[in-house]
């Protein structure tokens, strides 16, 4: 989480939303990202896609089986839903998102009947200083 942390840093940094995410995969980071929504022009740039894509590539496999994913903020419906497509097999986050959050909150896609793979989710991992990052960088924009 650490690791993501540090990316979720890089975000605020360049000026996107602080969401930093790494999968691991026999205790070795294979892919990261940070939000890239603004810089990239593209609404699916978010931190876990980001990941998940680069790990995607370092496997050479749509299939992250075994593999686990650190992200600093709840998933949104999009992030959970190519979390569950590349049947990631565990999730920590950070912290939760009551507004777009999916996970824990709203959607609960995981929880759904038609989700293809539930991951074992596990929350709190970083959550004062991932929360804390997401206020600062909102509250210098008001």
């Amino acid at each position: 989480m650490q690791r993501a942390l540090a990316l979720a840093q890089e975000a605020a940094r360049v000026g996107e939303v602080p969401v930093g995410a790494v999968v691991v995969k026999q205790g070795e980071i294979i892919g990261e990202g940070y939000n890239l929504t603004r810089s990239a022009h593209d609404p699916t740039a978010h931190a876990e896609v980001e990941a998940i894509r680069r790990a995607a590539k370092a496997l050479g496999d749509d299939r992250l089986t075994g593999c686990d994913l650190y992200v600093t903020l709840e998933p949104c419906a999009m992030c959970a839903g190519a979390i569950s497509h590349a049947r990631i097999a565990r999730v920590y986050y950070g912290a939760p998102d009551p507004k777009g959050g999916a996970v824990d909150h709203g959607a609960r896609v995981f929880a759904q009947e038609q989700c293809l793979h539930a991951p074992e989710v596990y929350s709190g991992m970083g959550e004062a200083e991932a929360a804390e990052l997401l206020r600062g960088f909102f509250r210098e924009r008001r």
